[in-house]
């Protein structure tokens, strides 16, 4: 059976391409249309994975949008009419778009889809799953587990923000809900607000900036925003946030409960705003943690499934694998609403045509999660040609030599080797990578390539052979998905001054051997790399550990602010000559910055971080 999955109009379209229960492409709207975040129709993405599978869409036995969406239309309305007269105006401004579109939902959907390939019939083969279904089927199915608890926390779907779901073989049910407006996801996107970064996309800034602050308003979330459970259950207080009248996300009494108004993206950052970070980010996890343990009770399971949007926070997650409740942990690495078009079309497969599961061999079933399309050699070539770029050829090993030997001499290397991750994290496949060893790297990293906050970590890559030596942390993590602290036999001790460094001073004290990735609290985002999922970047780790003995690199997505990680060569070679990245290895050629022609590199100058 071929199930095509797709997610859209919302954030971060995607297509994904199951074959008899197994997941042959995924990949996302955005590294096609260089858009990030695309939300439009997933047309690319489609075409990537029907030319993956070798099928055009009237081959396809089932199409599957991740959420049904006359359930929203459901929800705006009884909210609405929750809410009168307050949300009028929003209510007459959004009603047009909703009648136009969602009412006519199927009708549209099957008019994009007829304009890929006429002869689909989309009357007979288009299905809708559930949105919190298709993040938990995202997770339990690809997992290496036979029985599961499955957890799933975003903003929300149709009604659900947070679900608790038993996955047994090829079944999945959902157990309880909990129901909009009530949203763990929608809570910390108000604090992503609040602290001057953008919704649906600055939730991990918030993250990385919580370690530079204390948790000082912690308590005051819990007393007057939300009512936290001891099994994990909560209730928002509505007077703090304007989200259910779609105006906007906070209130006067929020921001007078804290202070002051909400910091404007362009101001500086204070210890005010750190604290706050930290404060919301500590809530988060007390609120995971308590789900988590009360899941664990009451199913007496050893192994937890993790999706949703508010599955990419690692640090909590990392949280509740080191709480012990549950001895296995596996996130979705696609978590958020791509990974949706992914569990749609595993649970059309598995939960409505009944097809039988196999527990994936190996990690799991998402192949290091490299699921999208690869350049040809050819493709390469081309774009090294039109670019009029000094490219070496090189084989497999001298490659990775070159490659080991610029990185120990502390150059920054564009990596762009085999097929596209899926999801929101680069993995070995479209990567910027450095020396760990370095003090200075992570602000030369975030300030003259990635064009970004100087504040924002970067996360390690490690052979899985090395991990225990490394990091405190005795479990795959293949997706960067889980935060633990560096080994103490790796750390430095850090200067004993009363008062000590606070806020962005401690980026100043180097606190391990490997100081680019280790955070302002001796912790780290760890990738473990395997030779079975990516066998070249296995083999660059390994050359570097000989050349410096150290099996670490720095691994950061290939992209700069603002934008996409890279999807093609022309990308790779765009964003190589419009930054300082030092260094290329696409497929088996090999770039360095010094030897480019200076009219090339003039050309791009635009692009490039001042000094």
């Amino acid at each position: 059976m071929k199930t095509l999955g797709i997610s859209a109009f919302y954030h971060d379209s995607a297509a994904a391409l199951v074959v008899d229960g197994r997941v042959v492409a995924a990949s996302q709207e955005e590294r096609f249309s260089r858009k990030k975040h695309d939300a439009g129709f997933p047309r690319r993405a489609i075409a990537s994975c029907l030319a993956l599978g070798g099928l055009k869409l009237r081959e396809v036995d089932q199409v599957v949008f991740y959420d049904k969406p006359l359930l929203k239309f459901e929800r705006l309305l009884e909210t609405y009419l929750a809410f009168a007269p307050r949300g009028v105006r929003s209510f007459a401004e959004a009603m047009p778009l909703w009648l136009r579109e969602k009412l006519l939902f199927r009708r549209h959907l099957g008019e994009e889809l007829a304009a890929i390939d006429e002869a689909f019939p989309a009357e007979e083969r288009l299905l809708f799953s559930e949105h919190h279904l298709s993040h938990a089927a995202s997770a339990f199915f690809p997992s290496p587990f036979e029985r599961a608890a499955v957890l799933t926390l975003d903003g929300v779907g149709e009604w659900a923000t947070t679900t608790a779901a038993l996955g047994e073989g090829s079944s999945l049910r959902i157990l309880k809900e909990i129901h909009f407006p009530h949203s763990l996801g929608l809570l910390y996107s108000a604090f992503t607000l609040y602290t001057g970064f953008r919704v649906n996309s600055g939730e991990y800034k918030v993250m990385g900036l919580a370690p530079y602050g204390t948790p000082r308003y912690a308590q005051r979330i819990l007393e007057h925003l939300i009512d936290l459970r001891p099994d994990g259950s909560f209730r928002l207080d509505l007077g703090y946030f304007d989200y259910c009248v779609g105006l906007r996300m906070i209130n006067e009494r929020f921001c007078a409960l804290f202070g002051g108004p909400a910091r404007s993206p362009e101001a500086p950052l204070t210890q005010r705003d750190m604290d706050l970070a930290a404060s919301i980010q500590a809530v988060t996890e007390e609120v995971v943690l308590r789900l988590t343990r009360s899941l664990a009770d009451e199913l007496a399971l050893p192994d937890l499934c993790l999706a949703g949007g508010v599955a990419l926070n690692c640090v909590a997650s990392g949280k509740v694998l080191r709480d012990g409740r549950f001895r296995r942990l596996w996130v979705q690495p696609a978590a958020g609403d791509a990974g949706g078009a992914l569990g749609a079309a595993l649970a059309a497969q598995h939960l409505h045509a009944r097809l039988p599961r196999s527990v994936p061999a190996g990690l799991d079933g998402m192949d290091g999660a490299f699921l999208g399309p690869e350049a040809s050699p050819r493709e390469i070539e081309d774009a090294l040609r039109d670019e009029g770029v000094v490219a070496h050829h090189l084989a497999e090993q001298p490659l990775l030599e070159r490659c080991a030997q610029g990185l120990a001499r502390g150059l920054a290397l564009g990596w762009f080797q085999g097929r596209m991750e899926f999801g929101p994290r680069a993995l070995g496949a479209r990567s910027i990578l450095a020396d760990p060893r370095s003090p200075r790297m992570q602000s030369v990293l975030n300030q003259k390539v990635k064009l970004r906050e100087s504040f924002r970590p970067f996360a390690p890559s490690i052979l899985r052979e090395d991990l225990a030596s490394w990091f405190e942390l005795d479990a795959d993590s293949p997706y960067m998905l889980l935060v633990a602290p560096v080994h103490p036999s790796r750390r430095r001790p850090t200067p004993d001054r009363h008062p000590g460094p606070s806020g962005m001073e401690l980026l100043g004290i180097h606190r391990s051997e490997i100081p680019a990735v280790t955070h302002v609290d001796f912790s780290a985002r760890i990738q473990t790399v395997h030779r079975s999922t990516n066998p070249r970047y296995h083999g660059l780790l390994s050359c570097f550990k000989r050349e410096t003995g150290c099996p670490v690199l720095v691994n950061t997505s290939f992209n700069v602010r603002g934008e996409p990680i890279v999807g093609s060569p022309r990308d790779a070679l765009r964003c190589f000559l419009g930054t300082r990245i030092d260094a290329l290895a696409i497929g088996d050629w090999y770039l360095e910055r010094d030897e480019q022609p200076a009219a090339l590199l003039a050309r791009y100058q635009p692009a490039l971080a001042d000094d």
